[in-house]
């Protein structure tokens, strides 16, 4: 039983180390990271920059699977958590709005003439309808 109970654990860290990697691999490659280097001018602390987003995910990894509960400094502390979280994301909006270039490309390839401003307001209108439909859910209980 003791066997049974390592090897679940051990294949649940794999699973979660993996795909902890290629969340960061997918942010590496559309430019959030080089961009970030870059638009800083700070090269020299490369080395920094991979440890720090090592650290960062192995933490928040932590922190999400024990629960561990966060008490630091109530305002402060929310006021500079949802300022760095507000740049992450706005980077991320502005990486992945440049992989947008590629919907060129896609509208030849499958002959879409007209119609792709419907398109991505499908898509988008859909994960809203998603999230809406998921969020009402959790909130009742069911």
């Amino acid at each position: 039983m003791l066997l049974r109970y390592l090897l679940l654990a051990f294949m649940g860290l794999c699973s979660g180390g993996v795909i902890a990697a290629g969340i960061f691999a997918f942010l590496a490659i559309i430019g959030v990271y080089p961009r970030l280097i870059g638009k800083t001018k700070t090269h020299k602390h490369i080395l920094l920059y991979e440890t720090l987003i090592i650290v960062g995910g192995i933490v928040g990894n932590v922190v999400d699977l024990y629960e561990v509960p966060i008490r630091m400094g109530g305002f402060w502390f929310l006021g500079i958590f949802g300022l760095s979280v507000g740049v992450f994301v706005g980077c991320l909006v502005m990486s992945l709005a440049e992989t947008l270039k590629a919907l060129p490309v896609m509208n030849r390839r499958i002959h879409l003439a007209v119609g792709i401003q419907y398109m991505i307001l499908s898509i988008g209108l859909g994960k809203l309808l998603g999230s809406l439909f998921y969020f009402s859910r959790a909130m009742k209980g069911g």
